[in-house]
């Protein structure tokens, strides 16, 4: 048995979480097998340079996976060549159809490296806070979706996040700059996303007297989303309003909508036909999170989305290569005939 350590000093990612990589990836290759002994707590730290409770807690870890067992006087073995499965727990703030896209590629992505266990916090804190509580320990990474309301205490928040660990820490669809602490995160910039996705779709927009945000009350969305309007249409100048439901809008000629809710898209488009507007011409809608439905529907409406699939599948990655990165994730206009 000849096993190198693979270790990278500069990298952002916790050197025991490399020399758990790295011996996991030793058995994959072959390279180590069943009954192998590892160095030593003490050969291990000396030849690497390496703190002797860094290695300790990294041995501690592949014991916990299954990888490795221990014989008082003897030292470390490889237990298995397979490790057992990672310990994942997924907190959302709901269940929609968007969410269900980036379970599922989140699922999907860990394969059997992983069970994963779903909770929702419904934007309340002191659910969120009850879930944590009852979960710390228990689990090799947490991934948490971090929307709340918009009255949510930012520091109770932030005091529940920091008992986690920063490298058993991912942060799903928003990062929290004020977290501080080193932690890997997949996002949407919701301020910008939403600026650059109207900016590119600005040539469509001109022929529209007025542009309307149709923000919900009763469901909570990133107040970012507002910001990234208002300042699209103070930049260019624009004509704009915010308003909570479509159901009071009547004159709708001039007009381009932006809306959320299925239910105020379809309430657009059922008004466009009895005022026999054409959308595209003299109405226009823009719609957030792409489904196949809004391809077909009206002929196609126009979206501003992000890849949900995308988001689960790179946070799945983060952990089976145990990086710590922040990845923006992709957000865009798809124009169609709505617009």
């Amino acid at each position: 048995m000849s096993f190198t350590l693979l270790l990278n000093h500069d990298a952002k990612t916790p050197k025991y979480k490399q020399i758990v990589k790295s011996v996991i990836g030793s058995i994959e290759r072959g390279v180590l097998k069943q009954n192998d002994q590892l160095p030593s707590i003490n050969e291990l730290s000396e030849e690497y340079y390496l703190a002797r409770d860094t290695v300790e807690k990294a041995y501690k870890e592949l014991k916990a996976l299954g990888v490795i067992d221990s014989v008082r006087g003897k030292g470390y073995y490889i237990l298995n060549e397979k490790p057992t499965q990672l310990r994942v727990l997924l907190v959302m703030n709901k269940m929609s159809a968007y969410k269900k896209a980036i379970y599922e590629a989140f699922v999907s992505t860990l394969g059997d490296r992983a069970t994963v266990n779903l909770h929702i916090h419904h934007g309340n804190t002191r659910v969120f806070k009850d879930i944590i509580k009852e979960s710390l320990g228990r689990y090799h990474y947490y991934v948490i979706m971090p929307h709340f309301y918009s009255e949510t205490d930012s520091n109770a928040l932030l005091a529940i996040l920091r008992q986690i660990p920063p490298q058993e820490l991912i942060l799903l669809d928003k990062d929290l700059p004020d977290l501080l602490e080193t932690h890997p995160s997949v996002y949407q910039d919701f301020t910008h996303d939403l600026y650059d996705a109207l900016e590119a779709g600005k040539e469509l927009l001109d022929k529209y007297e007025e542009l309307v945000l149709v923000f919900p009350q009763d469901v909570k969305y990133p107040p970012e989303i507002v910001t990234g309007f208002r300042n699209f249409c103070a930049h260019h100048k624009k004509a704009s309003r915010i308003i909570s439901t479509a159901k009071e809008e009547n004159d709708l000629a001039g007009r381009a909508y932006v809306v959320f809710e299925d239910s105020d898209l379809a309430e657009l488009v059922k008004k466009s036909k009895q005022k026999s507007l054409v959308l595209g011409s003299n109405m226009g809608i823009v719609s957030f999170n792409d489904t196949p439905l809004k391809e077909v529907l009206a002929d196609g409406i126009t979206v501003v989305s992000t890849d949900h699939e995308q988001m689960g599948t790179s946070a799945a990655k983060l952990i089976l290569e145990a990086k710590i990165a922040k990845i923006k994730n992709p957000f865009g206009l798809i124009p169609r005939k709505s617009l």
